[in-house]
């Protein structure tokens, strides 16, 4: 720290001076700390032990924080979080909500829709957690549709969709497949998905009300008239046939005509059950 010292007249300059000095030197020590850290984390994960990497990351990230980088504090939480992911899934979503925090205050809001994606996925897959998941897809469709990324929001929105109807959350449901089946049927790449969201929203209206479901449905076919000619609709027509007749083979075997050509997924056959159930002394299978 010399140099700081030479050529100096008064001494208020040579004090300030000195403090420039200390800071820096306070800053270089804390930087090698940074490195040490990250170095220190990189050998814990070719290791395999996540949660001292996770650990590491974190302590990276806070001495950035405190060094002003922005960023760099951010991407080691991120680096963090993907550590304790396998190993503390609790930890994982504490980490990348802080760097989560870091970009919005930025306004990088493309990617911290992507870490809420990742959260959703944590409390989808390790923490079981569908309501929790739910509000982060909402939150990443939210920062997607501020950045106009209109495709990346509605792959968000059909995740709200599945899981809202799966937790008979059904007008909720029902208005996101709505709105994405519209977003999507003036778009010639992905016209052809569109009938898929007005079927899975017709399903959630047939649920609630049959009528509802028989109005929806026309409704649907005047805005997009290739729903008319779809499959979809022709096991939709025969379901709310069977259905006012209280018929349950007739639903059944439409169902199996349909499956035979395109299989079911587990949401399709779920809702479908729940359907069935609503006829009249029926044990709610499809066999």
């Amino acid at each position: 720290g010399l140099h700081c010292m030479l050529g100096q007249n008064t001494q208020s300059d040579r004090l300030q001076n000195e403090d420039e000095c200390s800071v820096r030197l306070g800053n270089h020590k804390v930087e090698d700390a940074c490195e040490m850290y990250a170095r220190a984390a990189n050998m814990f994960k070719m290791a395999k032990n996540w949660s001292a990497a996770g650990n590491a990351f974190c302590q990276a990230a806070r001495l950035h924080m405190q060094l002003q980088n922005k960023l760099d504090s951010a991407t080691s939480f991120v680096d963090a979080g993907n550590a304790y992911k396998k190993a503390d899934p609790q930890e994982a979503i504490n980490c990348l909500n802080q760097a989560i925090d870091i970009y919005t205050d930025m306004g990088r809001f493309t990617i911290a829709a992507k870490h809420h994606i990742t959260i959703a996925e944590v409390y989808e897959s390790e923490l079981v957690d569908i309501e929790k998941a739910i509000a982060h897809y909402e939150q990443a469709a939210d920062y997607y549709k501020g950045e106009e990324s209109n495709s990346s929001a509605n792959k968000c929105l059909l995740k709200v969709g599945h899981y809202s109807a799966q937790l008979e959350q059904y007008p909720k449901a029902i208005e996101i497949y709505e709105q994405v089946a519209m977003s999507t049927m003036d778009n010639p790449l992905l016209k052809y998905n569109a009938k898929e969201y007005f079927f899975k929203a017709s399903l959630c209206h047939f649920i609630v009300d049959e009528l509802n479901a028989k109005l929806a449905i026309e409704k649907y076919e005047e805005m997009f008239p290739a729903f008319s000619d779809s499959r979809e609709l022709k096991l939709l027509k025969k379901l709310l046939e069977a259905h006012e007749e209280q018929n349950s083979e007739a639903f059944t075997e439409a169902v199996k005509d349909f499956d035979s050509v395109s299989r079911l997924d587990q949401w399709l056959t779920t809702m479908l059950l729940r359907i069935k159930k609503t006829i009249q002394g029926d044990a709610g299978d499809l066999k």
